[in-house]
């Protein structure tokens, strides 16, 4: 698993939030469209895609998108 890679299964959560848009030091909570449902999303993607089960405190504790990232690599 890459962050490239991640970036790309994250950015298939959002509706109108370009993939261009999104790297790894963007601090995803401040998304015009993030919400608690694209949260359950990225839970339910780290779970499909990478067999790892993310908790709320995980993304609370999460600042960026490589924080989440770093949050999924340390469950592998």
């Amino acid at each position: 698993m890459d962050i490239k890679d991640f970036i790309e299964k994250f950015a298939e959560q959002f509706d109108d939030t370009p993939i261009e848009n999104l790297t790894a030091e963007v601090r995803f909570k401040e998304l015009d469209e993030w919400s608690s449902l694209i949260a359950l999303s990225v839970i339910a993607m780290a779970d499909e895609e990478y067999n790892v089960t993310l908790v709320a405190t995980d993304i609370r504790n999460s600042e960026t998108i490589e924080d989440l990232f770093n949050a999924v690599q340390s469950k592998l």
